[in-house]
């Protein structure tokens, strides 16, 4: 379907929207959607946000869902279900926009695409990944790089841009923020007073978003329909960060020094994925076309951010919570690097 030309429809930019946020209920991606429905609901756009599986689930004692009071609070609707039984869910609700925040592959969001063709929907939002993009000698990812074909959020992408003629795909990397409840920040919080294992250099390079920035380009997305119709988003920072210096940075958030220690994964034979909550390699995408299509302006600083950071994980008594380094210890073993006990 070719692309629908919003103005041709008297379509404004200050239009207040019906909004319908389907939610994973899992991963770091959880935290975008809660961000997305407050600051819609503070532009003053209606939002019902949907998250995977029961209410009363152990998932949603734990950051963002156990704050989603702060989204009814602020008139939003909350429910939940099962994303291929989303028209019963919502119960013949109508919306003007859809964001899917949940699927990565085609079996998972087709049902949530189907459905909002068919109920009337103009816009469909999907939170893809950066990490769709096949590696390359010339970074930075940019909008247009070869993507991986068998990735399942390729399958959803193309699935979208056949069945909607206005749509726009974000591609998220790593990120940061309150509410998140996948590790980033605290892996490196959690290595105080210890040394903290680095694979490789140090220096490879990557990306690391504050949440409200994903948000902001997100609602900038449904403000400005026929500015975001048919394009594609890395849903990223404007800034990259070395390994090591985002080591350095959460020790000064913590006030403390920092013992950096390089290895490599193979000579200690360790797996590096399980071991360390980056991608060992140069692994950061750029933000074009937020910038020119958008006129979004991206807000991280990760020397601040980080610091709100540390608080929170003070506030909720991570910074005293018994911690287990197993995969660390066998590392520091390995090079015959002292812990104190």
């Amino acid at each position: 379907m070719s692309c629908l030309r919003w103005i041709s429809y008297g379509a404004a930019a200050a239009d207040k929207k019906k909004v319908f946020i389907l939610n994973t209920n899992s991963g770091g991606h959880a935290v975008i959607g809660f961000y997305f429905a407050k600051e819609l609901l503070g532009s003053g756009h209606e939002v019902t946000i949907m998250t995977v599986g029961d209410e009363g689930s152990d998932k949603m004692k734990k950051p963002p869902f156990n704050r989603f009071s702060e989204i009814t609070s602020a008139g939003g609707k909350t429910v939940w279900g099962d994303p291929a039984d989303v028209g019963n869910v919502v119960a013949g609700a109508t919306f003007d926009v859809v964001l899917d925040n949940n699927g990565k592959d085609l079996d998972t969001v087709r049902p949530v695409i189907d459905w909002a063709k068919s109920s009337g929907v103009k816009h469909f939002l999907f939170i893809s990944s950066a990490g769709i993009y096949k590696p390359t000698d010339e970074p930075p990812h940019v909008e247009g790089d070869v993507v991986k074909a068998d990735a399942g959020h390729v399958g959803v992408e193309k699935y979208i841009a056949e069945v909607f003629g206005s749509w726009a795909v974000f591609r998220p990397q790593y990120m940061i923020g309150s509410g998140n409840n996948k590790d980033c920040e605290e892996w490196f919080f959690d290595h105080k007073n210890r040394p903290v294992p680095i694979p490789g250099s140090g220096m490879q390079l990557t990306n690391i978003a504050h949440v409200r920035d994903l948000s902001s380009m997100l609602t900038l997305a449904v403000e400005k329909p026929e500015a975001a119709s048919c394009n594609i988003f890395n849903c990223v920072s404007n800034r990259t960060v070395t390994l090591d210096g985002m080591a350095r940075l959460c020790a000064e958030a913590a006030g403390l020094p920092v013992e950096i220690v390089h290895y490599d994964p193979k000579a200690v034979g360790a797996d590096a994925k399980k071991a360390f909550p980056f991608r060992n390699m140069h692994f950061y995408a750029e933000p074009r076309a937020p910038k020119d299509r958008l006129g979004w302006e991206g807000t991280t600083n990760l020397q601040d951010d980080l610091k709100e950071r540390f608080k929170e994980y003070v506030k909720i008594g991570r910074d005293k919570k018994p911690m287990q380094f197993e995969i660390d210890d066998k590392i520091l073993e390995a090079l015959k690097v002292p812990v104190a006990v």
